[in-house]
């Protein structure tokens, strides 16, 4: 057998660019880019390598590890997870600041490979800086704390172990169920030890991401439901994006007469316009998909893993004799909630539903029901959108003059706080995708990394990142990143002093605000001390302005637009101005309280559990 004399880190580089994909028959690198801060965990041996395939494995330096591996994660998802990010870090901090991102890969099923430094597996020059000593057991090093947050998790003792580890690790980040995050702890001698690898190891190779096939029995169960259904509705979730089924919804939709409603990661599976079309479902929804899904009597649900803030905590679903239908190629997604599973990819599920159903159609007066509740919906955020005189901003406004000036191809992006609800609440679907907000982990901070991760996956159109005060102070540097790099981002500020979206449901729930905006921190008396958000931004070296009012915003946004490099609108909004639907979700009360106002509010809130379905 042929072999090649290669250090672990020549060797795991070298694997890591012989892996191709193919993307609607063009060959493409499996792993598109990079994100690095080295340091002595990972610059002498892993970071000159990659520094030598730079041309085939673009490396980009972060400044922060969490926000850089969010970046990839972004980049992952703007992809449909058929390309993948790479992180890597030194050990000690600089790993476990890439704890939180791992969680984001993993809550959402999306690939990241993460590779850190690692203490000395000889021991000799224990302990090291950055090492934290466990008494008990010394093998353990600050990287175990991945172990709760990814698919997959090793650490390199010894260079064979790249044989059996690489495969396998590569297999969880391209399979569509266990699809999530990968990592690999890199002992800081081991990295530089040299091994006769088989030459065969990094041939090239060219992968798909596999598509299961749906059960035929399971099949004709679901024909037969289906098939009696009076009210028949399909929940679109993000899985539908993954497995580029699209269009096929779309078909099925249109053949059969049912109508669609969309999860968050759902959202832009359907054009907006099709008058099968109900909005999204929720919490963070619209009442229009809230009524659907309350009378359906047989729902099929497509790519979700159906949480809490898509079924209102299980309290949207009104119909006690509610069949579920769930299409899933995870098995454990596939079988909650007493669904009747099919474990299978949604665009093979969906094509060979469709041909098996035949001719059937679904009552029209269910679809025309379906249609006036979409409009009545879409007239209600026309009217949240609309701006009268000069008065403080709201989100639907922001998001409304977003929707109507983005470009074909632009992709729009948030996280948390109260922009999630918001955009998903009025957001009008003009093309298919394009629409990332991360709600899985809900992750403040997110925001301008992911936007960043997004451009780069996406260098042609722009990529308009919203974010809220809270989330800017929480991470930002990713501007700068963008300007280092040459990744252009629209990134739009909206300041509502605080963290007006958790003040909002401490108020709801009897308590008084404490905490959360900024007039109601512990603070000295006196003139409020606030952020120059613009200042901020342009010290960064991007573009910035702040606008007094949306009488400004069209004009600053076509500034951005016609700007070479990152750009920054900051805009004030009203704190007591939000979007809302008709939507119980559960939230942790307190059982006895001494206060009336939390009395009454605990009250109010028990009338909405009686609509809870207790998993049957």
């Amino acid at each position: 057998m042929d072999t090649v004399r290669l250090t672990v880190a020549e060797a795991l580089v070298k694997y890591l660019v012989a892996q191709k994909i193919e993307i609607d028959g063009q060959v493409e690198s499996l792993f598109g880019c990079s994100f690095a801060i080295f340091g002595h965990g990972n610059v002498t041996c892993l970071g000159q390598q990659l520094k030598n395939v730079e041309d085939q494995l673009p490396t980009w330096r972060g400044q922060n590890e969490q926000s850089m591996a969010m970046a990839a994660v972004a980049y992952a998802k703007a992809n449909n997870r058929q390309r993948i990010g790479v992180a890597t870090t030194s050990i000690g901090p600089g790993a476990t600041n890439m704890v939180t991102a791992a969680g984001i890969a993993h809550t959402n099923r999306l690939p990241l490979l993460m590779m850190a430094g690692d203490a000395y597996a000889s021991r000799l020059p224990d302990p090291v800086l950055q090492q934290t000593e466990h008494f008990h057991s010394p093998s353990i090093t600050a990287n175990d704390a991945f172990k709760a947050v990814t698919r997959y998790w090793d650490r390199i003792i010894h260079p064979a172990q790249l044989l059996q580890t690489l495969p396998l690790a590569l297999d969880t980040l391209l399979d569509p169920a266990d699809c999530g995050p990968v990592f690999l702890g890199l002992p800081q001698d081991v990295q530089g030890i040299a091994f006769d690898y088989p030459v065969r190891f990094f041939e090239e190779k060219v992968h798909r991401i596999r598509r299961p096939q749906p059960e035929q029995c399971d099949l004709e169960q679901a024909v037969k439901l289906i098939s009696n259904a009076k009210q028949p509705l399909i929940i679109s979730g993000g899985g539908v994006h993954y497995s580029r089924a699209t269009d096929e919804l779309a078909a099925f939709a249109k053949q059969h007469q049912v109508p669609v409603i969309e999860t968050i990661a759902g959202r832009s599976a359907l054009l907006q316009d099709n008058p099968l079309n109900g909005g999204p479902i929720g919490a963070t929804g619209s009442d229009s998909a809230n009524y659907l899904a309350a009378h359906a009597d047989v729902v099929i649900a497509i790519g979700t893993r159906l949480q809490d803030f898509t079924t209102g905590s299980w309290s949207v679903f009104r119909n006690p004799n509610l069949k579920i239908i769930s299409i899933n190629v995870g098995r454990t997604d596939a079988i909650k909630h007493l669904a009747m599973p099919i474990v299978a990819d949604a665009k093979q599920a969906l094509s060979q539903l469709n041909s098996l159903l035949g001719t059937w159609k679904a009552s029209m007066s269910w679809a025309s029901l379906a249609q006036e509740k979409s409009a009545e919906w879409k007239a209600l955020c026309q009217q949240r959108s609309a701006v009268v005189g000069t008065e403080m901003a709201s989100y639907a406004q922001v998001i409304g003059a977003v929707n109507r000036l983005a470009e074909t191809g632009d992709t729009v992006l948030t996280a948390a706080g109260g922009l999630p609800a918001e955009l998903n609440m009025n957001w009008q679907s003009k093309q298919i995708g394009k629409f990332d907000i991360e709600f899985g982990f809900s992750c403040m901070g997110y925001e301008i990394a992911g936007g960043w991760g997004a451009k780069i996956a996406n260098p042609d159109n722009d990529v308009i990142v919203l974010v809220g005060d809270g989330s800017y102070m929480i991470l930002n540097s990713d501007i700068y990143s963008s300007v280092l790099t040459g990744h252009k981002m629209i990134v739009i500020v909206c300041d509502n002093a605080g963290f007006a979206v958790i003040n909002k449901l401490q108020n709801n729930t009897g308590n008084d605000s404490f905490n959360n905006l900024l007039a109601d921190c512990r603070r000295p008396d006196g003139e409020l001390a606030r952020v120059d958000f613009a200042k901020h931004a342009e010290a960064q070296g991007a573009i910035s302005e702040k606008i007094n009012n949306m009488s400004e915003f069209d004009g600053a946004f076509a500034r951005a637009k016609a700007a070479s490099q990152t750009s920054v609108i900051v805009v004030d909004i009203d704190p007591t101005k939000w979007s809302s639907c008709d939507c119980w979700w559960e939230v942790g009360l307190p059982e006895i309280t001494r206060n009336k106002k939390v009395e009454k509010a605990v009250n109010d809130f028990n009338q909405g559990r009686t609509h809870q379905r207790r998993g049957v």
